[in-house]
């Protein structure tokens, strides 16, 4: 049986195998290089399985750095989504949008 990964569980691996987390900046940088991984895998032939693999890298990477400052990514997601369903949004055409911000009037 496959095991659930928790970030707790992700983050104590993850400081097992590579020691502890350097800077929040430094963890970041380490996400963009994953965004990078996964950009090139949705731009290239590679199988579906490989983009998810590498969309799977970037989370690690970001709840280690939620871990680090001592906050739970999943519950930031929740606050988040929270957040964004209450605001009021404009699409771009491509399947996504822009929310509308309440002090300008505009999208972003």
């Amino acid at each position: 049986m496959m095991r659930t990964e928790t970030q707790e569980s992700i983050s104590a691996w993850a400081e097992h195998v590579f020691g502890p987390a350097g800077s929040n900046a430094r963890t970041v940088g380490r996400a963009n290089e994953e965004m990078a991984e996964l950009i090139r895998a949705a731009t290239s032939d590679r199988p579906i399985h490989e983009l998810v693999e590498e969309a799977a890298d970037v989370v690690i990477v970001l709840y280690r750095l939620a871990a680090r400052n001592g906050y739970s990514l999943d519950a930031a997601i929740d606050a988040k989504m929270a957040l964004n369903r209450i605001r009021k949004w404009t699409k771009d055409g491509t399947g996504h949008g822009y929310h509308v911000r309440a002090d300008k009037g505009e999208a972003r």
